[in-house]
């Protein structure tokens, strides 16, 4: 009896001691990868977020004064509340004349001296879309392409091998791009160092940025916006 206790304890032993090697085996075969990330790319990650969360915080706040002066004027006049959140969603969505401090770009043919090579008459919409994507990440917050507001549902794409934005085709340079921000200086001082620039270069073409004026003039946007996946909804009737 004593020599089968011992032999049990031996196995068990035995076992505790061989997975604490397997785990310890597969530790080995699977370092820790680490961030290979220098200083400067974590410095630069991090003040994005920062930046970002500091305009999510604002829109936050904004939403938050928005309710509290709905919830102060219901017991006013409901018809004027609602009157004015539809101007507001109007604005929002693109459909009025934008007003404020922004950029001026433009978008124009760069040849060195000594290029031999096909003439660019125009702007790919692969780069277009990176540029807007740029502006949108640098806090833009209206953005109009030869006279195009850009909006939610806005379409950059290809037809038969001319760049179209809406419905515009752009067949010609030079083309401006008109952008409105709440912090112009800071998207001023990003585009300067952006690689944006460089990709414009590759494409033989040049992107020049203005400085920071105090008013740009966007134009709505004039096609028709088609509302999918909603349908209006009878209104019950408010009890007395």
């Amino acid at each position: 009896m004593l020599e089968r206790k011992k032999m049990i304890h031996f196995t068990l032993i035995t076992t505790i001691i061989g997975f604490m090697l397997a785990v310890q085996f597969q530790t080995i075969r699977q370092p820790v990868v680490r961030d290979t990330r220098d200083i400067w790319e974590l410095r630069k990650d991090l003040k994005q977020e920062q930046e970002l969360q500091h305009r999510l915080l604002l829109e936050i706040r904004d939403y938050e004064e928005k309710l509290h002066s709905y919830e102060k004027k219901q017991s006013t006049s409901k018809e004027t509340v609602l009157q004015e959140t539809v101007n507001e969603l109007k604005q929002e969505a693109g459909l009025t004349e934008a007003k404020g401090a922004g950029l001026v770009l433009t978008i124009e043919p760069f040849y060195p001296d000594n290029y031999v090579g096909p003439i660019t008459e125009t702007v790919s919409p692969e780069l277009l879309k990176r540029l807007v994507n740029e502006l949108n990440m640098y806090g833009a917050k209206e953005i109009a392409i030869a006279n195009e507001r850009i909006i939610n549902t806005t379409a950059i794409r290809d037809v038969n091998g001319v760049t179209k934005v809406n419905n515009r085709k752009l067949t010609s340079l030079p083309i401006e791009v008109k952008v409105i921000a709440d912090d112009v200086q800071s998207l001023y001082s990003h585009l300067q160092v952006s690689n944006i620039l460089d990709d414009f270069i590759i494409e033989n073409l040049q992107l020049t940025v203005s400085k920071p004026m105090s008013t740009v003039i966007l134009p709505p946007y004039e096609g028709q916006v088609r509302v999918k996946y909603m349908k209006a909804v009878k209104a019950e009737k408010e009890e007395n």
